[in-house]
C-alpha cells in the first residue's frame, strides 16, 4: 500500500479550499441564485418549481448558541411545505388525466396556483385624473343601483325586467321564466364593484334557489353557457366559494346532450326535460351557428380544471380539432357548419352576429392558458391574417372597417356586434412578439374603434345603431331598419381594451360620453330599456333591460375608470364580459 505524506502547510491549504467550496455551495443552495441545479435535486423540487420561484432569502445570522437549530427547523418545515404542495399538485394531474377515483374533486383542496388579483395597485393617474376616476366609477355605480333596484322591487327571480311596465321579461332562450338571467349576469359586476349588500342579495338566491331544474322548456346552448355558466365560473373565480362550481357542473352537465351528434360539433337548442337537441330551421338548412359552438370554450376548459372532470375538455377540444381540420377558403370560418360532417354548408364569413365569438375565444384561450395553448394561437394568427387581407376595408371618407362577405363578394357593413373586434386587435398586438406586427395591430385596432366611435357621434342619441353601412349614401350610419340599440356593449368593451392597452385618454373619453348618453336617453323609472331609433330617440324606447346591460355595458364602463380592478395580465372576459382566471403555473 502505498503512503503519501503531506506536510502541515499542504493539509492546511486543502482544508482551507473545502471549507470555501462548501461555503460556495451552501450560499448557491440558500439563495436559490442556481435554480438550475437546484431543481435537478428531485423530482418535488421540479414540480414545485413549475408552480412558484423560490424566494431570495438573506443568510442566517447566527446570534446564539440554538440559531443553527432553528435554521434547521425552518429548512424541515420550508420542505415539508413544498412536499405538501407538489402533492396537491400531483393529483391535480391526475384529476385532469382522469387517474383518480371517481367523486373526489380538486375543488376541495385549495389549489397550489395563487388566486389571480382582483385588485392590482399600480402607479395611477395624477390627483387631479384619480378625483374624475373616482366621480365617474361612482356615477357607474349609481346606474348600476337604478337598473337593479328597478329589477329586484319588480321582477326579483324573473330573467329581465320591461322597466316601463315594470313587468318581467324572458326570451325563449333561457329554457323557463325562472332562471334569474339578470341575477347571475350582474351577479360579478356587484362583487366587482363593491356592493356588499346588493352581491350578497345575488349570492344567497343562487346559492339558495337557483338550479337548472327550473328550466323547463328549449334553452339555447350558447346563451346558457355564455350567461350561466360563464357566470357561476366568474364567481368561483373572484370569490372561490365552491357552491359556485356546484352550480357550474349543474349546467355543464344539463348541456350534454348537445354534443351528442356524428361531428361531435354541438346543435343550439336544447330541451332539459325530454333531452331533445335541433338546431334553427333559419340557419342554413339546419346547420349549426360559429359563434355558439366556437364560444364554447373559455368554460368548458375553466370547468374541467377546477373539478378536475377532463369531460368538459374533451368536448370543446374535439369541436377544436375539427375546426381546424377542416378546408378553409382563403384561410377564413364560414358562420354555418354541419353537425353530421363537420363541413361547412355555406360560404357567409362575418365578425358580427354569426361568427363574432369564436375569434375572440382563440386568442382568449391562447391567453387563458398561459399562452400555452399553440393549436388555439396559430389558429387565431392564421385567421387574423386572413381577415386583414379579405375583410378589412377602408371606405372613402377614410374609415377603417371589417366587411362581411358572401361566396367572396363584401358586403360593406359593419354591425354593433362586429365592433368587438377593437379590443380582439388591441389583445392581439399588445401580444404579438414581433414589433412590426404589434405596431400595425394596433394601428388597426384604433382605427376600427374611431370608426366605431363614429357610428355613435353620427347618431343625435350620440348611441350607435344595430348596423351601419359604407356606399354611395351612407358612412358609418344606417337609412334602414337597422337603427335600434338594446344596450350592447361591443362599442364600449372596444375603448375600454385601448384605454387599458394604450393608457390613451381619448378612448376614456369616448367610454364616458356613451355612458352618459345611455344614461340620458336610456333611463326610465325602474331602470333602462333600449332605443327603437338612435336618430330619433324622442321616438321612444324598446321597454326591455337586457341581462348583459348588468354583465358586459356597465361592467365595462365602471372597469375603464378602475385600472387597478381585474387586471388583464391575470384575467380574460368570456363573451358575456365575467371574467375568468389565467392559468399563471
Amino acid at each position: 500500500m502505498k503512503t503519501v505524506h503531506l506536510n502541515k502547510k499542504a493539509v492546511g491549504l486543502v482544508l482551507l479550499t473545502v471549507g470555501v467550496l462548501s461555503l460556495v455551495v451552501l450560499a448557491t443552495i440558500g439563495t436559490g441564485e442556481n435554480i438550475e441545479e437546484f431543481e435537478t435535486h428531485g423530482p418535488v423540487l421540479r414540480d414545485v418549481n413549475l408552480r412558484r420561484k423560490f424566494e431570495k432569502k438573506p443568510p442566517v445570522v447566527d446570534t446564539g448558541d440554538h440559531a443553527g437549530e432553528v435554521d434547521e427547523i425552518d429548512k424541515a418545515a420550508g420542505l415539508n411545505e413544498l412536499i405538501e404542495k407538489a402533492k396537491k399538485l400531483k393529483a391535480q394531474r391526475a384529476r385532469k388525466e382522469g387517474k383518480l377515483e371517481s367523486g373526489k374533486e380538486v375543488v376541495d383542496e385549495e389549489p397550489v396556483v395563487e388566486k389571480p388579483v382582483v385588485d392590482k395597485p399600480h402607479t395611477g393617474p395624477s390627483p387631479a385624473e384619480a378625483e374624475e376616476d373616482s366621480q365617474r366609477r361612482e356615477k357607474v355605480k349609481q346606474m348600476m343601483l337604478h337598473a337593479w333596484n328597478g329589477y329586484k322591487n319588480y321582477t326579483w327571480g324573473a330573467n329581465e325586467l320591461k322597466p316601463l311596465a315594470k313587468e318581467s321579461h324572458s326570451q325563449g332562450i333561457f329554457g323557463g321564466a325562472g332562471m334569474a338571467a339578470s341575477i347571475v349576469d350582474a351577479a360579478d359586476t356587484l362583487y366587482i364593484m363593491g356592493l356588499e349588500t346588493e352581491y350578497n342579495d345575488a349570492r344567497e338566491f343562487i346559492r339558495d334557489n337557483w338550479s337548472m331544474s327550473k328550466a323547463t322548456s328549449t334553452l339555447s346552448v350558447f346563451e346558457t353557457n355564455i350567461r350561466f355558466l360563464g357566470g357561476m365560473l366568474a364567481l368561483y373565480g373572484l370569490t372561490r366559494e365552491k357552491f359556485y362550481v356546484d352550480k357550474a357542473k349543474e349546467i355543464a352537465d344539463t348541456l350534454m346532450p348537445a354534443f351528442e351528434t356524428a361531428s361531435g360539433i354541438p346543435k343550439s337548442n336544447l330541451n332539459p326535460v325530454t333531452k331533445y337537441v335541433n338546431n334553427y330551421g333559419w340557419a342554413a338548412g339546419g346547420s349549426s351557428i360559429l359563434s355558439e359552438f366556437g364560444s364554447l370554450h373559455l368554460e368548458f376548459a375553466y370547468l374541467s380544471n377546477v373539478t378536475g372532470n377532463p369531460i368538459y375538455y374533451q368536448k370543446i377540444k374535439k369541436i377544436r380539432d375539427v375546426l381546424d381540420a377542416v378546408d378553409k377558403p382563403d384561410g377564413l370560418y364560414s358562420n354555418y357548419m354541419s353537425p353530421e360532417t363537420g363541413k361547412w354548408t355555406t360560404m357567409h364569413m362575418s365578425l358580427g352576429a354569426l361568427g363574432d365569438s369564436f375569434y375572440e375565444y382563440l386568442i382568449k384561450s391562447w391567453l387563458q392558458t398561459g399562452k400555452k395553448d399553440e393549436q388555439a394561437k396559430k389558429m387565431y394568427f392564421d385567421v387574423s391574417d386572413a381577415i386583414q387581407k379579405k375583410m378589412v376595408f377602408t371606405s372613402k371618407g377614410g374609415l377603417t372597417y371589417v366587411a362581411e362577405l358572401r361566396n367572396g363578394n363584401p358586403e360593406h357593413k359593419m354591425g354593433h356586434l362586429a365592433c368587438f373586434v377593437t379590443g380582439m386587435f388591441a389583445l392581439e398586438a399588445e401580444h404579438s412578439e414581433d414589433p412590426a406586427r404589434k405596431e400595425k395591430v394596433m394601428k388597426l385596432a384604433e382605427e376600427l374603434g374611431r370608426t366605431c366611435h363614429e357610428s355613435y357621434i353620427r347618431a343625435a342619441s350620440g348611441i350607435g345603431p344595430e348596423m351601419f353601412y359604407f356606399d354611395n349614401y351612407q358612412e358609418a350610419t344606417t337609412n334602414g331598419g337597422d337603427h335600434g340599440y338594446i344596450q350592447r356593449p361591443e362599442v364600449i368593451e372596444g375603448w375600454f381594451y385601448l384605454w387599458r392597452l394604450t393608457h390613451k385618454k381619448v378612448y376614456k373619453e369616448w367610454v364616458w360620453n356613451a355612458m352618459m348618453a345611455i344614461e340620458k336617453h336610456c333611463k326610465v323609472d325602474a331602470g333602462y330599456a333600449g332605443l327603437r331609433n338612435v336618430y330619433k330617440p324622442e321616438e321612444g324606447h324598446d321597454d326591455v333591460m337586457q341581462s348583459f346591460f348588468f354583465a358586459e355595458t356597465l361592467k365595462y364602463g365602471y372597469l375603464t375608470f378602475a385600472d387597478d380592478k381585474i387586471p388583464l395580465d391575470q384575467w380574460v372576459f368570456n363573451t358575456e364580459a365575467h371574467p375568468l382566471p389565467i392559468d399563471r403555473s
